[in-house]
């Protein structure tokens, strides 16, 4: 038996103000996009904005459904919309961000485990890795590709 340990690195901003200009705009459109959620049953709006490789930026936000599994989240509302609108472009940068009545939540709010393989796909399509921008009302925390966040992607492209 071989024990083994894992560690990632990441960027903590203590402010999303510290934030170099092209993040801290991505992070602004993420918070404006939770705008749109239709979060009629768990009041827990996100935002998701994704920076394409033509500087187009696409936002999405969650949808739910009174059945539940037919609904979808801010980042793969987000990265669907922008791959179908922008198909031979490639994802440079997402940003996340949760939202209630009072504004942006002072805790971070991390994808999901289908939006980090959706996310994942996307990086292996374009052969290069994301930036993941996850941002709260205090600390906002910037990821060097999605393997960052899941480490043990399913990774079966042939």
């Amino acid at each position: 038996m071989i024990e083994r340990e894992l560690s990632i690195k990441y960027l903590e901003y203590f402010s999303a103000l510290e934030l170099p200009s092209s993040d801290r705009k991505l992070l602004e459109s993420a918070i404006r996009a939770a705008d749109g959620a239709y979060a009629k049953y768990s009041s827990f709006r996100v935002g998701a904005a994704v920076r394409m490789s033509n500087g187009e930026v696409v936002i999405g936000s969650n949808q739910e459904n009174a059945a539940y599994p037919s609904g979808l989240c801010a980042e793969r509302t987000a990265l669907f919309y922008a791959s179908a609108r922008y198909p031979d472009e490639s994802v440079e940068a997402i940003a996340v961000v949760a939202v209630d009545d009072n504004g942006v939540l002072t805790e971070l709010t991390y994808p999901c485990g289908a939006c980090r393989q959706v996310m994942a796909e996307y990086e292996m399509r374009a052969g290069r890795d994301m930036r993941v921008i996850v941002g709260s009302a205090g600390v906002v925390q910037v990821f060097t590709g999605v393997k960052s966040l899941m480490p043990f992607i399913f990774d079966n492209l042939a």
